[in-house]
């Protein structure tokens, strides 16, 4: 049943589906952190601010569209943030998943991604 609807799917869908996936496995996690360490620092203009969701989904929209058009073509440019596994026809939106995960550098990256991630938590739980 797998097979008959990824046979189905068309360009268009297989397209979206990528980037969506380099927006928000690859893109996201890298703004959303730089928003944070902006906060940690004392930033206050980001203090109650919904701009800033706004402004890191689009960068992350953006920064993931620049990918997606020039990783093809320069791989060796954009090798951390383009992914193309995510782009092929023949596999399901989960199977994409999984096979990202299962390559190294991108278990790196998630590993590094906690770890910031955590270590920000527990500075600003510290911090007040």
């Amino acid at each position: 049943m797998a097979t008959i609807a990824t046979a189905r799917k068309s360009r268009l869908q297989n397209a979206l589906e990528g980037l969506t996936l380099t927006a928000t496995l690859q893109s996201f996690p890298t703004f959303a952190a730089a928003a944070f360490l902006l906060k940690l620092i004392g930033n206050h203009d980001l203090v109650g601010d919904p701009g800033v969701a706004i402004f890191v989904a689009i960068v992350s929209f953006a920064h993931a569209l620049i990918a997606v058009t020039f990783g093809p073509s320069f791989p060796h440019l954009f090798k951390t943030v383009y992914e193309p596994k995510f782009f092929e026809a023949h596999l399901s939106l989960a199977e994409k998943i999984t096979a990202w995960r299962t390559r190294p550098v991108a278990s790196l990256q998630l590993v590094t991604i906690v770890l910031l991630l955590s270590v920000m938590a527990v500075v600003t739980a510290s911090v007040g």
